[in-house]
């Protein structure tokens, strides 16, 4: 019989392994973040990059974002402040056309 293997997904606080990349790790997560934080494409990440004098292919910043951006984007999570449950309203008169309107705003406070 064979043994069933059990995937187990990597947890926030497990250490993220860089094992085998030329890269440094600092240069991998900034490219992993900079690709989600930011609505850039692959290419755009890497002239970025090129500019601040790292070169790579746009195709090795896919390759990271797809290996390493779960692991990156758990640790962000994790490490960020929880939201509150409290929400505040926002009221604001706002004149158009000579006419004079109440705009609310609903947000959650922090």
């Amino acid at each position: 019989m064979k043994k069933a293997s059990v995937s187990v997904l990597p947890s926030a606080e497990a250490p993220i392994s860089f094992k085998g990349y030329r890269f440094p790790p600092d240069i991998i997560r900034y490219t992993v973040w900079l690709y989600y934080r930011f609505p850039l494409s692959l290419r755009m990440v890497e002239e970025m990059l090129a500019a601040r004098g790292i070169e790579l292919t746009y195709e090795t910043v896919r390759c990271w974002t797809t290996k390493f951006g779960l692991a990156i984007a758990k640790r962000i999570r994790s490490m960020a402040r929880g939201q509150g449950d409290k929400w505040h309203l926002d009221e604001m008169v706002v004149t158009i056309n000579g006419r004079k309107g109440t705009v609310r705003l609903m947000g959650r406070r922090r």
